[in-house]
């Protein structure tokens, strides 16, 4: 309770930053808090014990690869797995095309995925269409 720090906890500090119009071919590793306002074409991976790291994706954000961090917030599109360790918010124009592995989902009015949730914690659940039910 006191003096114990939560270190699962999301950073509120951006470390690094690939700027708008920025196009990076090739993964990504970080610590700390990334924001990517460009494209990235490869994984973007939080190194290995980096547990607080915090992706923020933004809407004009465009990522062609897998995604492995701990927090995610994204408003932009990822197109490949995600797995995130600790928590996932997806804002209105957020687009995943791809599994998604999480812990903790928060999804806001208009936000997509295409593809499976796998619950780290339970089983998966398919999502079906309308078209396809």
């Amino acid at each position: 309770m006191f003096g114990k720090k939560d270190h699962n906890k999301p950073l509120g500090r951006i470390d690094s930053l690939i700027g708008a119009g920025t196009k990076i071919e090739g993964a990504v590793y970080f610590t700390g808090g990334l924001r990517v306002d460009g494209e990235v074409k490869g994984s973007i991976l939080a190194a290995e014990g980096a547990s607080s790291s915090t992706l923020i994706l933004s809407e004009h954000a465009r990522v062609e690869g897998g995604v492995r961090v701990g927090h995610l917030v994204t408003n932009g599109s990822v197109v490949g797995p995600v797995v995130v360790t600790d928590s996932l918010e997806m804002q209105s124009k957020a687009r995943i095309v791809g599994d998604v592995e999480y812990v903790a989902i928060e999804m806001h009015l208009g936000a997509v995925i295409e593809g499976r949730l796998v619950n780290a914690i339970g089983a998966s659940v398919e999502l079906k269409s309308e078209e396809s039910a």
